[in-house]
């Protein structure tokens, strides 16, 4: 706090008046914070990463690391290797995952399997998608797909007649 001491109250007033006109009110964090809706230089000349788009067609879509299938219906009590062997055979599985149940300590039925091409995914898709593992048959389908099913996209319509 700042003391003044003039004499008279007038003039004190209108000094103490003169002071905080000048003065400007800051807020927020930190004082030299731009209007969130304006651009600051460094933003418009800025250059950022992007994940590049192949086009615009619906279809699968690789993953930052590889093409992933989403592999259903797998039974609880199947083991790595038992998803890990046949679909190996149609090329290197860079990832496999397999969700465990705490409670249990069993699958929870589904595995998502990653390969670093996209033919040996679409190979494995296509061989591996109604086959038995276990005594169980799985379904294959993509991880990661733009724009609607084929399936999906009729199944709705049909849903709505």
């Amino acid at each position: 706090m700042m003391d003044i001491h003039v004499e008279g109250d007038e003039f004190a007033e209108d000094h103490v008046q003169k002071i905080k006109e000048k003065a400007t009110r800051r807020r927020g964090r930190g004082f030299n914070q731009v209007n969130e809706n304006q651009e600051t230089i460094e933003d418009r000349t800025a250059e950022y990463e992007a994940v590049e788009e192949d086009n615009d067609e619906a279809g699968p879509k690789r993953s930052i690391e590889g093409w992933i299938l989403f592999v259903t219906g797998i039974q609880e009590e199947s083991t790595e290797d038992d998803i890990a062997t046949p679909f190996g055979d149609f090329g290197m599985i860079k990832n496999i995952h397999l969700n465990i149940d705490r409670r249990t300590g069993y699958l929870k039925g589904y595995a998502l399997i990653e390969y670093e091409s996209f033919n040996e995914s679409k190979n494995a898709l296509n061989a591996m998608n109604g086959k038995e593992i276990n005594g169980q048959q799985i379904a294959v389908s993509w991880a990661f797909v733009k724009g609607p099913l084929k399936e999906r996209k009729s199944s709705h319509k049909n849903n709505h007649h």
